[in-house]
């Protein structure tokens, strides 16, 4: 359990900041860029959340939405955990994000994507508000992902967390269109569409 009675700690004043387990660093390190954007997403999330409660008139549905949003937003902050924790110490578990959470996204997504017809073209972020934020969303989630990915490649990063997070993406992806009235509001690209026009 996470105990926080007092917010500001001036430990951070000179650009540095402590990751899991006490190692400082710069506020600029790429594993803060990381677990500091999946922040970003998380943030976002609640206004996705926040938009459907506002948008979506079917208790049930709304009630599901909100429900599938909010473990994905718990989920965030697993994975920001994991990603401040280089290791654990010995005799503890560092938090991890587990190939069971990865699952579950696996299966929303199949489930929602059942209902949707095949895309024809690519789809423009917009639609409902809930959409709209979904979308902002999950191009935050893709930069959290090659901010990961960075990582990886001089750091010990747990696989499975980018598997999260690249999952993630696709699934804001397929519920955005969801709440386009299973896909009958999505926004379409049409190539060229703008060009001629002045």
């Amino acid at each position: 359990m996470v105990t926080l009675s007092r917010i500001y700690t001036r430990g951070g004043d000179k650009g540095d900041t402590s990751l899991g387990r006490g190692e400082r660093v710069a506020k600029h390190d790429l594993r803060v860029e990381a677990y500091g954007t999946v922040d970003e997403a998380n943030s976002v999330i609640g206004l996705a959340r926040a938009a459907v409660e506002r948008g979506v008139k079917n208790d049930a549905h709304r009630a599901h939405v909100d429900a599938m949003l909010m473990r994905i937003q718990n989920d965030l902050f697993d994975l920001g955990a994991d990603l401040c924790t280089i290791d654990a110490r010995r005799g503890e578990e560092a938090l991890r994000v587990v190939p069971a959470q990865t699952g579950r996204l696996e299966h929303e997504i199949d489930e929602m994507n059942a209902q949707l017809a095949p895309l024809t073209s690519f789809v423009l972020p917009g639609g409902c508000e809930a959409a709209a934020w979904l979308h902002l969303a999950r191009t935050v989630v893709r930069r959290a992902e090659r901010r990961m990915t960075a990582l990886a490649v001089d750091q010990p990063l747990n696989p499975e967390a980018v598997k999260y997070v690249n999952r993630l993406s696709d699934h804001l992806f397929v519920l955005a269109r969801c709440l386009n009235d299973n896909g009958a509001n999505d926004v379409l690209w049409v190539p060229g569409k703008g060009r001629g026009q002045g």
